[in-house]
C-alpha cells in the first residue's frame, strides 16, 4: 500500500475576529432563549409563550424579520429588534448538478466559508451538513481532509444550513400555499459534510435538537444521521443526548490499512471502535449502525477484505454502505472497478447484511462525498501554486 496520510494542506488558518453586537436567536436552545427573553424584560408569565412563537416563526415559517411576526405586538417586535438578530450565513454561490444535486457555498461571520449539499432522491431529499471549517483528521482519501481545521461552527451556523436549503427549495409556507399535506423536499439530514461532528459535539447537539423538535424543523430523529470517523469517547453521548442514527467512516478491515486511510485509528483502533459500537445505547435491529466503506482499487476491496469485514461486525445490527471513491486532483487512490464493487457487495449480502452501493452524486460540481470545499480553495490560488502542490503530493506517494 503506497499512499499515506496526510497530503499537503491546501489552506492555512487565518485568525479572524467574529463581530460583536446583538445576539443571534437562530441556533439558540430553548433554555437559553428563555433566559435571554427574560433579560430584556419579557414578563415571566409570558416568556414560554413568546419563545414558542419565535420558534414557530424562525423554524416553521422561515421568517428572518421581527417586523413581520404579526402575532407579536409592535412594541415587543421593536424590543426584539433592538436586542437580537436573526442571522444566517450568506450564500456566496449555488451550483446545480445535472443530477439535481445542489451545492451551496456559505460565508460565515468572520469571512470563513463552508459548503452544504442537497441531494434529491426518489421519495426523499437529503441535506449534507458541515460542522467545521476544514478538518483536523487528514483522512488520506478525503479532499476535505487536505485542509487544516480553521474553527468549529456554532449551532446557529449548523442549523442555518437547513434553513437556507429550505428557503432555496421553496419549503416555507406562503399566503397562497400553506404546504399542508405536501411531502417535504428536505426530509433527511446527514452530518457528513466538512469536519468531524464529534469534535464539535455541543454545537451539533444543540442544532440537531432544534432539527428534531416538533416546534422546530420537526424532523424525526430517524431521519438524521451523524457520521463519525471514530471518536470513541463521544459515541455513547450521541445515543444518550441526541438520539439520531449513527454512521461510522470505517473504510478498512485491518489497523495497518485504517491507520493510513483514517489516522484517528492510531488513537482508537478497530477493536476499541467496535467495542464502543457494541455498547451503543440505541443499538437494535430497528436502529442499525451504518458502516461507510469507500472502495479503493487494490487497497481495501479484495474478497478477503469483505470476509474480514463480516467477521469484524458480527453481532452488531448493521448495514454497509459501499462508496465508490470520488477522485479529485492529485488524489493518491483510484476507484475500484464496478465489477470489483459488485463482487464485494455480493459477499456481504450473502452474509445477511444490506450492502447498497452508493450512487455518486454531484461529481460534476465537486459536491460528492469527500470533495467538499476543496475546489473553492484551490480556485483562489495561482496556477503555479496548484502545480507546485500537486507535484509535491505526487512525489510524496
Amino acid at each position: 500500500m503506497k499512499p499515506s496520510a496526510p497530503i499537503t494542506h491546501d489552506l492555512l488558518t487565518i485568525p479572524r475576529t467574529l463581530p460583536s453586537g446583538p445576539v443571534n436567536l437562530i441556533g439558540m436552545s430553548r433554555t437559553v432563549m428563555l433566559e435571554k427573553l427574560l433579560e430584556i424584560g419579557t414578563p415571566e408569565k409570558q416568556v414560554k409563550m413568546r419563545a414558542a412563537q419565535l420558534w414557530q416563526w424562525i423554524y416553521q415559517k422561515g421568517e428572518r424579520n421581527f417586523s413581520q411576526m404579526s402575532n407579536l405586538s409592535k412594541n415587543y417586535r421593536e424590543l426584539l429588534s433592538e436586542n437580537f438578530i436573526l442571522d444566517v450565513p450568506k450564500v456566496i454561490s449555488k451550483q446545480c448538478s445535472k443530477d439535481g444535486t445542489r451545492k451551496y457555498l456559505l460565508q460565515l461571520a468572520g469571512g470563513h466559508e463552508v459548503e452544504a449539499v442537497y441531494i434529491p432522491e426518489e421519495g426523499r431529499g437529503t441535506l449534507c451538513v458541515s460542522s467545521q471549517v476544514g478538518c483536523t483528521l487528514t483522512c488520506s482519501f478525503c479532499h476535505t481532509g487536505t485542509q487544516k481545521l480553521v474553527r468549529n461552527l456554532n449551532s446557529a451556523e449548523i442549523i442555518a444550513q437547513v434553513l437556507i436549503a429550505r428557503h432555496d427549495l421553496g419549503e416555507w409556507p406562503t399566503a397562497t400555499n400553506n404546504l399542508v399535506g405536501q411531502s417535504r423536499k428536505l426530509s433527511n439530514i446527514v452530518l457528513m459534510g466538512m469536519g468531524e461532528p464529534l469534535y464539535n459535539f455541543d454545537s451539533v447537539k444543540d442544532a440537531m435538537n432544534i432539527a428534531m423538535d416538533p416546534s422546530g424543523v420537526a424532523l424525526s430523529r430517524r431521519r438524521i444521521t451523524l457520521s463519525t470517523s471514530g471518536v470513541v469517547p463521544e459515541i455513547a453521548k450521541v445515543g444518550e443526548e441526541i438520539g439520531c442514527m449513527m454512521a461510522i467512516s470505517f473504510h478498512a478491515t485491518t489497523d495497518e490499512v485504517r491507520n493510513k486511510l483514517v489516522p484517528i485509528n492510531k488513537r482508537w483502533n478497530i477493536k476499541k471502535l467496535l467495542q464502543a459500537l457494541r455498547d451503543y445505547p440505541r443499538l437494535s435491529n430497528s436502529e442499525r449502525i451504518t458502516f461507510e466503506y469507500v472502495m479503493l482499487d487494490k487497497i481495501n476491496d479484495s474478497d478477503e477484505d469483505a470476509r474480514r469485514l463480516i467477521e469484524l461486525i458480527k453481532g452488531i445490527p448493521a448495514k454497509i454502505n459501499l462508496i465508490p471513491f470520488n477522485e479529485w486532483p492529485g488524489a493518491p487512490y483510484k476507484r475500484s472497478s464496478n465489477n470489483r464493487i459488485r463482487a464485494f457487495a455480493d459477499i456481504i449480502h450473502k452474509a445477511g447484511y444490506s450492502s447498497p452501493i452508493r450512487k455518486p452524486r454531484g461529481e460534476d460540481i465537486m459536491a460528492a462525498c469527500g470533495q467538499l470545499k476543496s475546489e473553492t480553495e484551490r480556485g483562489r490560488k495561482s496556477k503555479a501554486q496548484i502545480a507546485k502542490e500537486t507535484a509535491n503530493e505526487n512525489l510524496s506517494l
